[in-house]
């Protein structure tokens, strides 16, 4: 996926690296919650990326720690890493939101189940508004962090207030729209 390997290639261009380096910095910095990306495919990516040229592996022991290796970037790395910032750039936004295959299917259940599947998506959310809103308070004064991890993850909070808003409206649409036998309007429109 040209994501995750803009991901490693981005991270690699800036610091030489070990795949656990990698996979580390991505927890930390929560870039799973973003781009779908997990440990083992960072692991499964340098290797990759390694066969096609655009990484070099190195084997590095320092001092009694066990041997590790560090990866860095290529300069056919460095063109594949700015050709895939362009072309990933260029191409047409997407937003996947896996609670849209509740949403088109709520008129299949009894009025107290939607209420319900409403509400748990509404939990979800306002539980990501928190863990943005916290996070960027912590983070907001570290000069270490990167500037474009900040608008990441203001955009986020952007977006979840965003969503918030439509689950309030949401739910006055459904309180208002409630047929006679009490279900939600069909959402497929």
């Amino acid at each position: 996926m040209a994501t995750i390997d803009l991901i490693v290639l981005g991270m690699l261009k800036k610091e030489p690296m070990s795949a656990y380096d990698i996979q580390k910095l991505v927890e930390y910095r929560n870039i799973s919650r973003w781009v779908k990306i997990s440990t083992p495919s960072v692991y499964k990516k340098a290797i990759q990326l390694e066969e096609k040229g655009f990484i070099k592996a190195d084997i590095i022991k320092t001092g009694k720690m066990p041997e590790k290796t560090v990866y860095t970037l290529t300069d056919a790395g460095e063109k594949e890493f700015e050709r895939l910032m362009f072309e990933i750039a260029a191409k047409p936004i997407h937003i996947f939101l896996d609670f849209n295959a509740v949403i088109v299917n709520l008129d299949s259940l009894t009025p107290d189940h939607q209420k319900l599947c409403v509400e748990n998506i509404e939990k979800n959310v306002i539980s990501l508004k928190g863990y943005l809103e916290q996070n960027l308070r912590e983070k907001e004064n570290i000069p270490e962090i990167p500037e474009t991890g900040m608008a990441v993850l203001r955009q986020q909070l952007v977006l979840v207030e965003a969503i918030e808003k439509w689950i309030s409206s949401l739910k006055i649409e459904f309180s208002k729209g409630r047929s006679e036998n009490g279900e939600y309007p069909s959402t497929a429109h």
